[in-house]
């Protein structure tokens, strides 16, 4: 299952920085990962300062 970034996201970008498909975009209040780019390596949840993104 493809990773998602919850709603505890602080749009910090660190996530997107991380991500080796870049399947993380800005999104309206707080980034968004693209399910179909997804490769669900768990780079943006290693990253993430606040545990946002987490395997659906």
């Amino acid at each position: 299952m493809a990773y998602k970034i919850s709603d505890d996201c602080i749009s910090c970008g660190a996530c997107a920085a991380e991500c080796p498909v870049e399947a993380i975009a800005e999104g309206d209040g707080k980034y968004v990962i693209d399910a179909d780019k997804c490769i669900e390596c768990g780079a943006c949840a290693d990253t993430c300062p606040v545990g946002a993104p987490a395997a659906e």
